[in-house]
């Protein structure tokens, strides 16, 4: 689809932004896609589009946040090979069923997904003193139940994408004895393995407008780069505060579709 100089630019504009939040929290998706919509992209080829897109902005973002990942190896590779496993089921999802069953689930996933990022400190204090109660010790990778979250957060990652991130920080801030400016290191890491599986798949399985995908793409490594330098200034009070405010957003846009 031939797009105008305007069109092309507010699509590059789009990716830029969506680089940045997906940095500092995720969900830039909830940028770019509408942009995409407004061209007139139909909305299974927008999506595709956009995954594809932001594959480079997430690796770039990442590599912004290399300080911050230090010592998280083993982490990275266990959660990233359910984060693998998870994105994959997701864009399979997006190409074999109706999205109106999914669509009626995500705005509750976030919303209680934003209550755990808004009590995480509070859980996570509860939680060291029952563990030490008990005389046991927070595992180093999460436990089962931070696999099993991750493995469905990231099947929600695969099949749209919005809000992603808040699932995952907010998984992970309650079930890790981690900083939170390092678990949004590994949330990036993360987000580079869903995006990146399914757009394998989407570019196999799907059609892609190329031309959004170079724009959101080229517009994201720089929004990558911005939103790390942004991000790791952040105390995490307000780091907390701008993935809530991300996150309601995402659902009043969800609702209203």
């Amino acid at each position: 689809m031939a797009l105008s100089i305007w069109e092309a630019l507010a699509v590059f504009g789009a990716g830029i932004g969506a680089g940045t939040i997906n940095t500092i929290v995720g969900s830039g998706t909830l940028i770019t896609f509408p942009v995409l919509l407004a061209t007139g992209l139909p909305p299974i080829t927008a999506n595709v589009s956009n995954t594809l897109g932001l594959v480079p902005g997430s690796i770039s973002g990442a590599i912004g946040y290399r300080r911050e990942l230090q010592g998280q190896g083993s982490r990275v590779l266990r959660l990233g090979i359910t984060a693998l496993v998870g994105g994959l089921a997701g864009a399979v999802l997006l190409l074999a069923l109706p999205s109106s069953a999914f669509d009626a689930i995500v705005p509750a996933l976030i919303g209680i997904a934003l209550v755990l990022v808004v009590l995480q400190p509070r859980l996570a204090r509860t939680l060291a003193r029952r563990r030490e109660r008990n005389g046991t010790h927070v595992p180093a990778h999460g436990g089962p139940v931070l696999f099993a979250g991750m493995l469905l957060a990231s099947a929600y990652g695969g099949y749209f994408g919005a809000a992603q991130g808040v699932l995952y920080l907010s998984l992970m801030g309650v079930l890790l004895d981690e900083d939170l400016q390092r678990i949004n290191a590994l949330k990036n890491v993360l987000a580079v393995v869903v995006n990146g599986v399914a757009a394998v798949f989407f570019v196999l399985a799907a059609h892609v407008d190329w031309t959004a995908v170079l724009l959101i793409a080229v517009g994201s490594v720089i929004g990558g780069q911005i939103g790390a330098r942004i991000g790791r200034r952040l105390p995490p009070v307000a780091l907390r505060g701008i993935i809530v405010a991300v996150g309601t957003v995402a659902i009043v846009q969800l609702l209203l579709k």
